[in-house]
């Protein structure tokens, strides 16, 4: 399998609900690095996973979306606990939105799989995978 990531990062507020949350349950910030990975079997015509310039603008245009948001205001959020763990996944499912649209190219249409990785810290990170 090979694969390629792309780099960028965001800032956001949020709350949690329940008690599992302890201070976090107040309104908070949190700086993420996002690690976006696409992965396939084969190379496409060109020797490529992705274009890495295309894949890395797409990733920037699904941040954005979210940057310098409060999570709490957001209706695709209402109800929901914005954890990095549903953000990784909402990131993911936009971007296999991205590429199924063809804004990664039509080369990336071969992808087979996309890892969204957001990293809280130098500690502490987490990731959701979906295939395409």
């Amino acid at each position: 399998m090979f694969s390629v990531t792309v780099r960028d990062h965001m800032m956001v507020a949020h709350s949690f609900r329940g008690e599992v949350f302890g201070p976090a349950q107040r309104l908070h910030g949190a700086t993420f690095v996002v690690d976006a990975g696409f992965r396939r079997a084969e190379l496409d015509d060109d020797g490529i996973v992705v274009d890495i310039g295309l894949a890395t603008e797409q990733l920037r245009a699904v941040l954005a979306e979210l940057n310098y948001r409060n999570l709490d205001d957001e209706p695709a959020f209402a109800g929901v606990n914005t954890t990095t763990e549903v953000l990784a996944r909402t990131i993911a499912d936009r971007l296999a939105d991205a590429v199924h649209d063809g804004r990664l190219g039509e080369g990336a249409r071969g992808l087979a799989w996309i890892t969204v990785t957001l990293h809280e810290s130098h500690i502490a990170w987490a990731s959701y995978e979906r295939s395409l």
